[in-house]
């Protein structure tokens, strides 16, 4: 079997605002709330360390 290396968007939720945004599953960078500024993913050298509710991943 081949592993997929892709890596998906995710539409997620803010915990503070309730703003819905899309981000990326793998992020080189600290990802905030356009709305609040709470940080939403922190990078980790691979997949993020997500800090929000995962509303949907998109493909």
């Amino acid at each position: 079997m081949r592993k997929e290396t892709t890596s998906k968007f995710l539409k997620v939720r803010c915990p503070k605002c309730k703003n819905e945004q899309i981000i990326f599953g793998k992020p080189s960078t600290l990802v905030n709330c356009l709305v609040c500024s709470t940080a939403l993913t922190e990078p980790t050298g691979g997949k993020g360390k997500i800090k929000a509710r995962v509303l949907e991943v998109l493909e």
